[in-house]
């Protein structure tokens, strides 16, 4: 399967990179408007094959994407040391409407995955931009944050991240819910986990927890200026969720029209946020209703007003 990269920055070629050892991909296109760079990480990446697997790897330009399965969007403005990921929406929403066009000319039966920040409206945007339905254009959400989450916990329980099953969803950003009360560890719910493990999940460690997930990116920025190595395993993994047809559950964002979540009357109005997602060779399939307790479900909802209020401003 052939994948598109637009943006060879650290995002796009850790994306390059993670796909290249993961194998699932036959060939990556790397495109940028500076060519010496993805030219460059094309290279510096090719040369990790004979380590992992036979991919090809190049840099190209957008006609070089002719027959690509899926394109990843990861070209834009990186997000700065205090500045949110909704502040950067009036900088990367002309970024898209310059690539997509020329993405849908040369690959049009490509799938987009956008990871350009702030994820989830730059993805209500490539979806109107691009006229594909949602499930065939859609953001890497909160895959990043429920990664996170799950890593945290396993390390408080002691045990392989593999074995733990939270999801973080809403709006990838300040506003997005960590959901505890249907998170499994196992068989076994986390706070009963922790309890056999001899670590219970304290108020004082939820709070450290959700703090880790919620304020990740800041600290990472603070530290060396961007986060890219999480991200791009990522993006990784939907690639091989779609090469191999897999119908695998994530959080990815998607347009919603009309979403009804649990605990409200009404729907809503037109929104791009996470939800757990079905996922194979076609795109996203289904939408799962999370299992939600009240407070999750208010604050899934308030998530999803500040991604429409922020939408709103942009139009």
């Amino acid at each position: 399967m052939k994948v598109g990269i637009i943006g060879a920055g650290m995002v796009g070629s850790a994306a390059a990179f993670a796909i290249t050892l993961r194998g699932v991909a036959s060939e990556v296109v790397l495109v940028d408007r500076n060519a010496a760079l993805a030219q460059a990480q094309a290279e510096d990446i090719l040369h990790a094959t004979p380590f992992a697997h036979g991919t090809r790897v190049i840099s190209g330009g957008y006609a070089d994407l002719d027959g690509a399965k899926v394109v990843i969007l990861t070209a834009g403005v990186n997000q700065q040391p205090g500045e949110t990921r909704l502040a950067l929406l009036s900088r990367n929403a002309a970024v898209f409407a310059d690539i997509i066009p020329q993405v849908q000319a040369a690959a049009p039966d490509a799938i987009l995955v956008v990871a350009t920040n702030p994820v989830d409206i730059m993805t209500a945007i490539a979806c109107r931009l691009s006229g594909l339905p949602p499930g065939r254009c859609f953001g890497s959400g909160t895959i990043l944050d429920t990664a996170r989450f799950r890593a945290l916990l396993a390390s408080h329980l002691g045990i392989s991240a593999t074995s733990v099953h939270a999801h973080v969803l809403g709006e990838h950003g300040d506003s997005e819910i960590l959901c505890w009360s249907s998170a499994m560890a196992g068989t076994l719910p986390v706070a009963e986990m922790a309890a056999q493990r001899g670590c219970p999940l304290t108020d004082e460690v939820r709070a450290t927890i959700d703090h880790g997930v919620r304020r990740a990116a800041y600290t990472i920025i603070n530290g060396k200026g961007a986060t890219w190595y999480g991200i791009g395993g990522g993006l990784a993994r939907i690639v091989q969720a779609v090469a191999h047809d897999e119908s695998a559950i994530l959080t990815l964002s998607c347009l919603e029209t009309g979403l009804m979540l649990p605990g409200q009357d009404t729907p809503l109005a037109p929104v791009a946020l996470s939800l757990p997602r079905v996922i194979g060779a076609q795109g996203i399939s289904d939408t799962l209703t999370p299992l939600l307790s009240p407070v999750e479900a208010e604050g899934l909802a308030a998530s999803a007003r500040v991604l429409i209020a922020a939408a709103d401003g942009l139009s």
